[in-house]
């Protein structure tokens, strides 16, 4: 079974020729992309999908993976800038033509509903006709729309229910109301009306607070001049730590689990002691924030064992596969000192860290 996909077909000549270079570098180191995420803190999926053309790499993989497999870090930089430059080439493409599918969408969609209907003509309520226009320029009330008559005078203007009008001779003016005031009796009522709720809400409010003070005098708070005893201290709280982001689990809840899966590894993760079994390298990988450790070997072959204890318990095993490395599930662990790595090739060979 080959160990690598095949890149997709509309992937970029420049982004498949750096892709093809970075597989070319992880064979030629013998590291499975579980080690690579491991020593270069970025995840074993994140390196799936660089490898396999789905992502392009950021710079810092890129400059981590030159410094784990011993390679050049300015000519591999050189060719990542080149496929970022074609990565970009190719996004820009894929959203012009995402654009104008959905301009091509909008437009039948719009097609869909027809030509605008008729607008009724603006006039009359209703969209009723216009009364027709006077020949003369009149309106239909007989008034020059100008101002002024046909014989040269300005035309009277009609009282206005809200302005003043001229008394006649011996008759006193009307009253006129304040500005901005409605002279309707309704509203005087109803401002009379608001008036006498305010100040009935008022002495109510004023009866409820007055019997509550005379009350409190009376009864007392019941203590008979004591002080008041202090309620108990609440008890402290205790909840877990605060992980970081991407971090699953911590102490007893790590045991059993995979590292890279549960985020303890990459970043978080150091060897604290490590030994050479045979032709294999056995190492003990420890993270404090997830306080737990396990074992890693590499360079080993299909069928070996691998181990990580605490003083003798809470084993851990695992057997290497086809990627001629492996590392055990988590166990949880206070100190890192208590940890130990044991290897068992198929030769018979067996070896521990730890061990002089």
């Amino acid at each position: 079974m080959p160990r690598w996909k095949a890149l997709p077909e509309e992937l970029d000549p420049q982004v498949r020729e750096f892709a093809s270079q970075l597989r070319r570098l992880v064979d030629r180191s013998r590291l499975s992309i579980s080690a690579v995420a491991d020593r270069t803190g970025y995840s074993k999926t994140s390196w799936e999908r660089y490898l396999n053309g789905r992502l392009l790499a950021p710079k810092g993989a890129i400059v981590a993976l030159a410094e784990v497999t011993g390679t050049n870090t300015g000519h591999l930089t050189t060719m990542w800038e080149l496929a970022e430059r074609a990565w970009s080439r190719s996004e820009m493409r894929h959203d012009m033509t995402m654009e104008a599918s959905r301009i091509s969408q909008a437009r039948a969609a719009l097609g869909e509903f027809g030509p605008a209907q008729a607008v009724a003509p603006a006039g009359r309520p209703g969209g009723l006709p216009a009364a027709p226009a006077d020949p003369s320029g009149r309106d239909p009330s007989g008034r020059d729309p100008s101002g002024w008559d046909r014989c040269g005078g300005e035309q009277p203007q009609r009282p206005s229910p809200y302005m003043p009008t001229q008394s006649g001779p011996g008759l006193p003016a009307p009253p006129t109301a304040p500005l901005g005031a409605d002279p309707s009796p309704d509203h005087q009522e109803g401002g009379k009306r608001k008036v006498i709720m305010f100040l009935a809400g008022l002495v109510g409010a004023l009866l409820v607070i007055a019997a509550a003070v005379l009350l409190t005098d009376l009864g007392g708070d019941g203590t008979d001049g004591k002080p008041a005893a202090k309620p108990p201290p609440a008890a402290p709280t205790t909840s877990s730590p605060q992980l970081p982001a991407g971090v699953k689990c911590s102490g007893k809840a790590c045991t059993g689990q995979d590292p890279e899966a549960m985020g303890c590894g990459g970043e978080f993760a150091k060897t604290v002691s490590s030994a050479t079994v045979g032709k294999t390298f056995v190492e003990v990988r420890y993270s404090k924030t997830c306080q737990a450790a396990w074992a890693r070997i590499t360079q080993a072959a299909p069928g070996d064992a691998l181990q990580i204890s605490v003083a003798g318990k809470s084993a851990q095993n695992e057997l290497v596969n086809a990627d001629n490395d492996a590392y055990t599930p988590m166990t949880a662990v206070a100190a890192p000192a208590e940890a130990k790595a044991c290897a068992t090739l198929k030769t018979g060979v067996t070896g521990c860290t730890g061990q002089q």
